[in-house]
């Protein structure tokens, strides 16, 4: 998994509650078990018409952010149904933070397993980013996780908190299988002294 220390972007206003996983990603892109390939279902209902044309009112569609790699969202982003597909096709995309006053617990977990940054902010701070979001080019964010700070464009700053284990998590790019990994060392020499204690086996 890669790391997140600082990312500094475009940030995308999605000014919309209760964006579900269907939304993120719909069902007609889960036939695959791939964490690539997945960026063209993005908000696929959104993002294009009933011909396959691109709808130009959609955020993404707009040229000033179709590079976002940071998205301001509104509360309760996440919700539904609890497919890691929808992690995987924002990460395809190239966003590697979402901010906003709540997520679903589901979606808020597979982001840390994925390498996406979920941050939870209170209503007047996600205001000011929305604010800052809205400036198209110029809507740049730093997102520092290891200050926990989000530094706009104006020098303005949003602290936020976080669980400091998904910290340091997210800090070392270590998923479920990192995380194993860095015990590789112990989990060899328990085998290699169980092999020795116990040939039979």
């Amino acid at each position: 998994m890669q790391p997140f220390t600082t990312l500094t972007g475009v940030a995308a206003p999605l000014e919309l509650m209760n964006v579900d996983t269907d939304m993120i990603i719909p069902k007609q892109y889960l036939k695959t078990i791939k964490r690539t390939g997945l960026a063209t279902g993005l908000f696929a209902e959104q993002r294009f018409r009933e011909d396959g044309s691109e709808n130009p009112d959609f955020v993404l569609n707009q040229p000033a952010y179709r590079k976002a790699q940071i998205l301001v969202a509104g509360d309760n982003f996440g919700c539904g149904s609890s497919r890691e597909h929808a992690p995987w096709a924002l990460l395809d995309f190239g966003i590697r933070c979402v901010i906003s006053t709540s997520f679903a617990d589901i979606f808020y977990n597979n982001c840390f397993k994925n390498g996406i940054l979920p941050v939870t902010v209170s209503q007047e701070d996600l205001d000011k980013l929305f604010d800052d979001a809205r400036r198209g080019a110029n809507a740049t964010l730093t997102v520092d996780l290891e200050a926990q700070e989000i530094r706009g464009p104006d020098g303005g700053v949003v602290t936020f908190e976080i669980d400091a284990f998904r910290k340091h998590c997210l800090l070392n790019g270590l998923d479920d299988i990192g995380l194993t990994m860095v015990k590789a060392p112990a989990i060899d020499t328990y085998e290699s002294k169980a092999a020795a204690s116990r040939p039979w086996l």
